[in-house]
């Protein structure tokens, strides 16, 4: 495979990308339906089912797997446990051919590897539906095209931020009478080291390519550590990474896999090893905040847990709002990062298109909306998918002893998969007035996340209030995502003044096919990181223009 063919073929793609990280306009170069790819991904993903998945690292000393997928089946997929003392020197080694291939080479070897990717997008659907329990068609776009095109604008911003500076540069400076000072400057791009991408269990590839892509490109080797549970989409990513690297002259081992034996727990230790320059995290906080404080020879990146919050002031399509929580409420059985939790909503009632509504109807005909919405099963297993471990049904089954209950969950039995847990949501009434506002977190059920399909119907004492207590939970817990629903250009102006001074995303009235907890790449930033649910955001100049240092040659003229 001949690099200059390579940018033939992709020079275009991340031009294009280029442009619409400018502009942020809607583009993507993954068609998001299956139709438009060819092969059985299904019987492909059969075929892995029982296998080891081989890759040809150095350092393997063992082999690990024990992935149960949230529907109930057995992947039996056992792939190689690394002896790191060997593996990550191995690593170390391509880095200075990859550093002189320089940021074009890099960044069409790394679409490339994006499209091989894409061609197999049926097969990664699986993988990811039967790693994360996410339903099949939200498998296959989250996990698929969305995916590679968080990973495409992480390539993208990577290039900008490189080519910013020149290569070369002629340096002339007079002397009035005398020869002037003249100097030939050089600049090369050079990577931090080794870079960690730590996997997430519900969206192995979503959350893990914007880091992986951003770091390769950068002139970073990348070691892969999945979660132990959605090991099969990150371990399929590095096979094809490595056979493109290998392909277009490069050592496959700039990127690597590091699957762990059950119960071992690399990640710590591999987190502050000296060889780790970045490291990418997504999942809970207590281990982001523990890899902030503790991996201090790395640049670090984390999405953590936050309280996604709804400030419902009022509305003119009373109906469309409903729907609309309904479904954000409801999809994935609210185990996505971006997923609203605490609805405030002001006790005395809200105005509305249907005339005003109390408190106790808004809260009412939300779980109607939201029993409406999944009342037929098939409907309902296509949206909820499944839950992606036993603390999410613990916490689900824990949550009507946290106050009055006003849309109980129910169980849902899949038809193909009679193992698989399937939920509906939990509505439950808390009382959010100020008195309450003192109390420990453990006490307020909504100043903590719970993660899952469980939602808190916070009756407020007024839109003010609301806007105090979104103000507190987004400084002190953080959000992912902020929604509002208003009529009042005063409280519009208000809601975005808060998320503004406390840098959180917003989404304003939203009642049609768009969602909070739904973000399009290229145009729409992930987090802000600059509240503590995240301290970068997907993607922007700032999560990639780290990952690397210029270097400068200076030489006599």
């Amino acid at each position: 495979m001949q690099l200059t063919e390579l940018s033939q073929i992709h020079r275009p793609t991340l031009d294009q990308a280029l442009e619409v990280i400018r502009t942020r306009a809607y583009w993507t170069p993954h068609p998001e339906h299956p139709k438009a790819y060819s092969g059985d991904g299904k019987a492909a993903f059969d075929a892995l089912l029982g296998g080891r998945i081989d890759l040809g690292q150095p350092g393997t000393d063992d082999w690990t797997g024990g992935e149960v997928s949230p529907y109930g089946v057995e992947l039996g997929i056992t792939y190689p446990h690394p002896d790191l003392d060997v593996l990550l020197p191995a690593m170390s080694a391509g880095t200075g051919a990859w550093r002189a291939a320089g940021p074009e080479v890099r960044a069409v070897v790394c679409l490339e590897i994006l499209a091989r990717i894409s061609a197999r997008t049926p097969e990664f659907a699986h993988a990811v539906m039967h790693t994360s329990g996410q339903a099949f068609m939200m498998a296959f776009q989250a996990g698929g095209p969305h995916a590679q095109d968080r990973g495409l604008e992480a390539v993208a911003y990577a290039y900008a931020e490189q080519v910013r500076t020149p290569t070369s540069a002629d340096w002339s400076k007079p002397q009035g009478k005398r020869d002037p000072l003249e100097l030939r400057k050089s600049f090369t791009t050079v990577g931090r080291g080794i870079s960690l991408l730590i996997g997430c269990n519900t969206f192995p590839t979503w959350n893990g390519y914007p880091g992986l892509f951003a770091s390769l490109a950068t002139g970073n080797p990348v070691l892969v550590k999945p979660h132990p549970r959605a090991v099969l989409p990150l371990a399929l990513t590095v096979q094809v990474a490595r056979e493109v690297l290998s392909e277009a002259g490069f050592d496959p081992n700039l990127v690597a896999l590091a699957a762990e034996r059950p119960g071992e727990g690399i990640a710590k230790s591999l987190a502050v090893r000296p060889e780790i320059k970045i490291i990418d995290y997504t999942g809970s906080t207590a281990f982001g905040d523990w890899l902030e404080a503790n991996a201090r020879q790395a640049q670090v990146y984390t999405e953590k847990a936050g309280v996604n919050t709804v400030v419902v002031d009022s509305t003119d399509d009373y109906k469309g709002m409903l729907s609309n929580l309904a479904f954000s409420l409801s999809l994935y059985s609210g185990q996505m990062c971006t997923t609203p939790q605490n609805l405030l909503i002001p006790a005395d009632g809200i105005t509305t298109d249907a005339g005003h509504k109390s408190y106790d109807e808004v809260v009412a005909d939300l779980a109607k909306a939201v029993a409406g919405l999944l009342g037929d099963d098939t409907r309902a297993n296509a949206l909820l998918g499944a839950l992606v471990n036993p603390d999410v049904r613990t916490r689900l089954e824990a949550a009507a002893e946290l106050g009055e209950v006003a849309l109980a969950s129910r169980e849902i039995a899949h038809p193909d998969f009679p193992d698989a847990v399937v939920r509906t949501p939990a509505i439950v009434k808390l009382d959010g007035s100020r008195k309450y506002w003192a109390t420990s977190d453990a006490d307020a059920a909504y100043l903590s996340e719970c993660f899952g399909p469980v939602s808190f119907a916070v009756a407020v004492e007024s839109t003010s209030s609301a806007l105090d207590l979104l103000r507190r939970t987004v400084r002190d817990k953080g959000a992912m995502t902020v929604g509002a629903y208003t009529t009042s250009a005063e409280v519009e102006q208000a809601v975005e003044e808060v998320c503004l001074e406390e840098c959180a995303q917003l989404s304003l009235n939203l009642t049609g096919g768009v969602y909070v907890n739904q973000t399009a790449a290229f145009s729409d930033f992930h987090g802000s990181g600059g509240n503590p649910a995240a301290n970068a955001a997907l993607c922007d100049g700032a999560f990639v223009a780290n990952r690397f240092r210029t270097v400068e040659v200076r030489r006599q003229a």
